[in-house]
Formats: structure tokens, sequence, C-alpha cells
């Protein structure tokens, strides 16, 4: 299972950005989907988690201001960024959980290749 995450760039102080993140392909199943991010010397940090079924947690640093949403038709995931800061900006990386039926049952972990976002004061 391969992700594919978009949507990342420049943007101002206060204004919004989406990101994106699709799982091509059939024949898996995806559980949990989140996104993480990661600044250069730093850990990388879970900013949210939304099951299959839609339940959502968040980071303190992401409530009020990100949503996580999901599509399961289209195994793609969305971070909506509201009222973005300078300390928003890093690397963006989304993550899922799935499983694969057959042959065999299979559980595994992905993640995409990350999504620079800048925020500029």
């Amino acid at each position: 299972v391969q992700l594919q995450a978009s949507g990342g760039g420049l943007v101002h102080a206060g204004g919004s950005l989406r990101l994106s993140c699709v799982a091509p392909g059939s024949g898996f199943r995806i559980n949990s989907m989140s996104w993480h991010r990661q600044g250069s010397g730093s850990q990388r940090e879970l900013v949210a988690t939304i099951t299959r079924d839609g339940s959502t947690t968040y980071a303190d640093s992401a409530k009020g201001r990100f949503t996580i949403s999901r599509d399961n038709a289209r195994n793609t995931v969305y971070l909506q960024m509201n009222s973005l800061r300078p300390e928003d900006t890093n690397v963006y990386y989304c993550e899922a959980d799935y499983i694969i039926y057959d042959p065999t049952t299979v559980v595994g972990r992905a993640w995409g290749q990350g999504t620079q976002l800048t925020v500029s004061s």
C-alpha cells in the first residue's frame, strides 16, 4: 500500500490550506488514518487521527484550527488547516493502518512522502 500526499505550499499567517492523501489501488482495507508533522531537527508529531468510522482526535496545537476528514470510497484523508501560524511550518506526513486479506492476512502501516507547509509571518 502506498500513500500519495499533496496540497502543501506557502501561505501567510492566518490563512488556510487543505492537505490530501490518497492510497490508490484496491485489495486492502484502510483503518485509521493520521497526519503527522516534523520540522528539521525535531521529532515527528502526531497532529490528528481519524478512524474508519469517523472518530477523530487532535493534538492540542491543532484543536479548533485543523479538521481531519476522510473519504473511505476513495481511500483518501484530508487535513483542513485554518488560522495557520508560522509555527505550523513543517513537513506533513500522512499515515494509514491497513489490512490486506488476500492471499493471506497482512496488517501494515504505510507513510506518505511528506508535503511541505510554510507559513510566513
